[in-house]
């Protein structure tokens, strides 16, 4: 049972109903951790302008969303799994196959590899990253630029992980299972 509220888009007022009009109009919908985090203006807004500049950034959509899963399931959120794994698969266009292996911070790519290896790395040193991860980052054709967005995709989904098993969210995608065991 989720442990904060989940605000009803409908009856909702002032600064979360304009965040929450926003995100219906380019979703067609307001899922349940957008509808939680409501509850602060200040947090849902954060979320969303951090998610939207990583959204314009240099690494790609199918990239930030297999990180997403990666990370999800290292810290067993069972929401961003779920999200993530419809996302990836419905909008960004990833293969089955590419999401069940990301769930173990696994690629058949050498270059989806890296980013992946790299993010856990930050998730399971707390971003005190050893150097030749940086350096096998780079080797794999990631510029300095790419690595600091790969490093914030890891912040960010911390961020999202840590309120959904706080808040126990309920999940409102398809329900994915996690990873028998964590990546980290």
């Amino acid at each position: 049972m989720q442990t904060l509220q989940a605000l009803d888009p409908e009856t909702t007022s002032g600064k979360s109903k304009e965040l929450f009009n926003l995100i219906a109009a380019k979703l067609g919908m307001v899922p349940n951790m957008m509808r939680t985090m409501g509850n602060s203006p200040a947090a849902l807004g954060g979320y969303l302008n951090l998610s939207g500049a990583l959204a314009g950034g240099k690494i790609s959509a199918k990239l930030g969303e297999l990180i997403a899963i990666a990370v999800a399931n290292a810290n067993s959120c069972g929401y961003c799994n779920s999200a993530h794994s419809f996302i990836g698969e419905k909008l960004a266009q990833i293969p089955q196959s590419e999401i069940i292996a990301a769930r173990s911070g696994k690629s058949s790519d050498p270059k989806t590899q890296a980013a992946l290896s790299l993010s856990l790395s930050v998730l399971g040193n707390k971003g005190r990253v050893p150097a030749s991860e940086i350096s096998l980052a780079k080797a794999a054709g990631f510029d300095d630029g790419a690595i600091a967005e790969i490093i914030c995709h890891v912040g960010l989904n911390v961020l999202t992980n840590y309120f959904n098993n706080a808040a126990a969210v309920e999940i409102d995608f398809p329900q994915t299972e996690l990873a028998a065991t964590a990546a980290v």
